[in-house]
């Protein structure tokens, strides 16, 4: 057991390490022709009604400059078989090139936004921005009120989590490359 005598100093610039905060997701937006994906680990929800979401988008990204244009964007939540492709589609820039193609990322039409979905997930969340200015231009962080959200049947249904296999679970990126999936659910309510 750990106590204050034990417990390890953290450097201060890693800290947000020490959070989980949620899966990894793929942001995904387009304007007009253009369209690009990127991997954030920084996204979590908001409030519940309307339901928000939050994600942060650097400056110097593609799929930044399009959520800007198109005033959208949606929330793909990858599967471990994914990981290879969502380190990707976080590593590379999609100037110049179809970063979807270059991942492997197969997509589908939204029913709310322009942004693309991507097949295999286990979720998706259309979000139209909540303009902040400040906060986009301080923080990089962007506010999306969630216009449709879908989920595969397999990993969630009846309002809850049930991951049916290891390469079925959500991801979390830890750093350098490195990843763990969800595991194993448990519960500590009294039987019924």
């Amino acid at each position: 057991m750990t106590t204050a005598s034990s417990a390890q100093p953290v450097a201060l610039e890693r800290a947000y390490l020490l959070l989980n905060h949620g899966p990894t997701v793929l942001v995904s937006t387009a304007h007009g022709e253009e369209r690009n994906v990127m991997a954030a680990a920084w996204a979590m929800p908001l409030d519940f009604s309307p339901p928000k979401m939050l994600v942060v988008v650097d400056k110097s990204t593609y799929t930044r400059e399009l959520i800007e244009r198109s005033g959208e964007f949606a929330l793909c939540i990858p599967t471990r078989d994914q990981a290879r492709a969502t380190y990707v589609a976080g590593s590379e820039t999609g100037r110049g090139t179809d970063k979807f193609a270059a991942c492997g990322f197969a997509t589908f039409a939204a029913s709310r936004i322009g942004a693309p979905l991507i097949e295999g997930c286990l979720g998706w969340l259309e979000c139209k921005v909540v303009p902040e200015p400040h906060n986009q231009q301080v923080y990089d962080l962007f506010i999306g009120e969630v216009v449709a959200a879908w989920a595969a049947p397999d990993a969630f249904s009846g309002n809850r989590w049930h991951f049916p296999q290891a390469g079925r679970r959500s991801i979390h990126y830890l750093a350098g490359g490195s990843f763990f999936a969800t595991g194993e659910g448990f519960s500590v309510a009294e039987p019924q």
